[in-house]
């Protein structure tokens, strides 16, 4: 990717002007007729975001003024919206307001000036900016490469981001930051015993057959930090097929996997004194004479039976492996991120992600992180009155859960939680990692949700 932040200025830059909507009819006051006049035609308000583009003498851009935030300095996820409003360029901020988290300014302006385009035969630079001084650039540069990394992926087509690639991204942070990585792959996976991501992936091609991602890194003898991700390169619901509205985006359905890589590459870059374990498995649910059916029995690595009810349910199948060998790594957090189920859009929307967990100081940290950091998460309840709906009659649970419970993200978390880590803490994320509807700052596609919040947390909890 093209670097968002610099450390110090390549060439001319123009400057910022932070300005609170409080303070800026005093400072329209002190201006020319012409600059009143182009506040007063473009409306601006200094409504947090927004841009006031002001000429100089030769007709370029002399400067702009850029609306900032006045009740919640620490709330910067508004001001995602400015580089989408500018041209390209560098820019640098003047006089910032006291207390500002000039890391955090630093990242969100490359969150909102990112934009993939790979595939674009006529590409436009991204506007730069200079990092203020106070910021801390390598980790502003982490977390920004870290959640591109992510949102390139999940942006990524099927033909070009199937098993092996995801491979290859897990191998090139691995060797980044000197990590250890194992993959298994196609039949050995089931002499691992990971019959059920095997049995999800197996009708795929050879050459995009199931793997396993096995990514350890730090100290033995440190915090146990497992991070989960579904990696389903493209989910055509197996046998029962989707719709072709339902399968036209499900290139995002390695998400969860996406985001957890990018998770973990933010922790090792920090260096944060955890024993990180990523797992990632990986499968194509594909359609041939060889992929599972309705009514098929699955064994697991944690030994429950598994009544295949309805194979596009088949995010929760490979991960129930992923989440047993979580278990046997002696973890103090658990982690699993999956873009899950339709219900949990149906709960919260697309802009909201919904998790869950039993542990109440953690989810007290989540909350406290999404509001401090504009990552919106909300906690959901693991309601043991619909737990028995993923029993089954002739096996140990069943992948569909009994309609009457109908809370289709609850009893998909309730189906993992038969499987989670019953040592340390665990939580569960149902995400969409997907923007629908652009809008500044938010290019639609791929979208990075969660973790920044995550990162936050865990940062704080181990340092």
């Amino acid at each position: 990717m093209s670097e968002l932040i610099l450390s110090e200025p390549e060439g001319p830059t123009t400057p910022l002007q932070a300005i609170f909507a409080r303070d800026l009819d005093a400072w329209l006051a002190d201006r020319s007729p012409l600059v009143r006049a182009l506040a007063e035609t473009g409306k601006f308000t200094a409504k947090p975001g927004q841009v006031l583009l002001l000429p100089g003498e030769d007709g370029g851009i002399a400067r702009a003024l850029v609306g900032f935030p006045q009740d919640q300095i620490s709330d910067l996820t508004t001001l995602r919206a400015v580089p989408a409003r500018l041209p390209s360029g560098d820019y640098v901020y003047e006089d910032l307001p006291d207390g500002i988290d000039a890391t955090g300014l630093a990242v969100t302006w490359a969150m909102g000036a990112y934009r993939f385009d790979r595939y674009k035969q006529k590409r436009e630079p991204a506007p730069r900016l200079v990092a203020p001084e106070t910021a801390d650039i390598e980790q502003a540069r982490a977390r920004a490469h870290a959640a591109a990394l992510a949102r390139d992926m999940i942006n990524t087509p099927a033909n070009d981001m199937g098993p092996l690639q995801m491979e290859t991204i897990g191998r090139e942070i691995a060797e980044l930051f000197g990590a250890e990585i194992t993959v298994l792959t196609g039949d050995g996976l089931i002499e691992a015993n990971y019959p059920a991501v095997h049995a999800v992936g197996r009708a795929a091609e050879p050459y995009r057959a199931p793997r396993f991602i096995e990514i350890t890194w730090g100290d033995e003898g440190k915090p146990g930090l497992v991070l989960v991700g579904k990696g389903v390169v493209f989910d055509t619901g197996g046998l029962d097929i989707k719709p072709s509205a339902g399968m036209r985006s499900m290139k995002k359905d390695m998400g969860g996997a996406a985001l957890v890589l990018a998770l973990g590459r933010m922790v090792m870059a920090a260096k944060l004194p955890v024993r990180l374990s990523i797992l990632v498995p990986v499968v194509e649910n594909a359609i041939s004479g060889d992929a599972m059916r309705p009514g098929d029995i699955l064994a697991s690595r944690k030994g429950l039976t598994i009544e295949v009810g309805n194979t596009d349910a088949e995010g929760r199948l490979i991960l129930a492996d992923a989440l047993a060998r979580a278990g046997e790594l002696n973890p103090d957090l658990t982690i699993d991120m999956a873009t899950l189920t339709g219900a949990a859009r149906v709960a919260l929307g697309p802009q909201v992600t919904p998790f869950y967990t039993a542990d109440d100081d953690l989810a007290d940290a989540l909350a406290s992180a999404a509001r401090k950091l504009g990552d919106p998460l909300w906690r959901m309840p693991l309601w043991a009155g619909y737990d028995e709906a993923v029993d089954c009659e002739i096996a140990d649970v069943r992948n569909d859960p009994d309609a009457w419970a109908q809370a289709g993200s609850i009893t998909a978390a309730l189906f993992l939680q038969r499987f989670a880590p019953t040592i340390g803490s665990w939580v569960h994320f149902d995400v969409f990692a997907w923007c629908a509807k652009p809008r500044p700052g938010y290019a639609a596609g791929g979208e990075a949700q969660a973790i920044h919040a995550l990162f936050d947390v865990i940062r704080s909890r181990y340092v």
